[in-house]
């Protein structure tokens, strides 16, 4: 072969080999400082789309800013503690409305973002929920996640 040394061919390291080695370096090497940058640093709060606010609306926004602001910003924007739910990974066909429900109750395990794993949120009830929800879901669809 050319360009390729005995010793690679050895080791099976042929040219289509190479780039592949290559390709996987430079995705594990930049894409995980690209994404932590992104994850921890939310969206940009005046890029997001608001809904026209009905009362229903407002009582969700109110219980979301006091039970889920601190970590997952105003509006939804995400912080430095938690993520964005304007984000198509919170999208209701992969989170669908029940891991809402479970994971202010019981807290829920990191598995999408570097954030850590998410606490319970202490004295959360389900009509408060389901009014976040109504609100986070409505931001999202304003905001084309759906």
């Amino acid at each position: 072969m050319i360009g390729v040394s005995e010793t690679d061919k050895e080791a099976g390291m042929n040219r289509n080999g190479w780039k592949r080695w290559l390709a996987a370096l430079t995705l594990a090497t930049v894409l995980p400082g690209a994404f932590g940058a992104w994850a921890s640093s939310g969206l940009d709060p005046s890029r997001i789309k608001l809904p026209e606010m009905t009362p229903q609306l407002n009582l969700g926004k109110m219980l979301y800013d006091a039970k889920c602001a601190t970590c997952h910003g105003a509006n939804a924007a995400g912080t430095d503690k938690g993520p964005t739910f304007l984000h198509r990974v919170y999208h209701p066909g992969h989170h669908g409305d029940g891991a809402f429900f479970l994971a202010p109750k019981r807290g829920a395990r990191a598995h999408h973002w570097p954030f850590g794993d998410m606490p319970p949120v202490e004295g959360i009830t389900d009509p408060q929920i389901e009014k976040i929800l109504h609100y986070v879901r409505t931001l999202q669809k304003t905001n084309g996640i759906f």
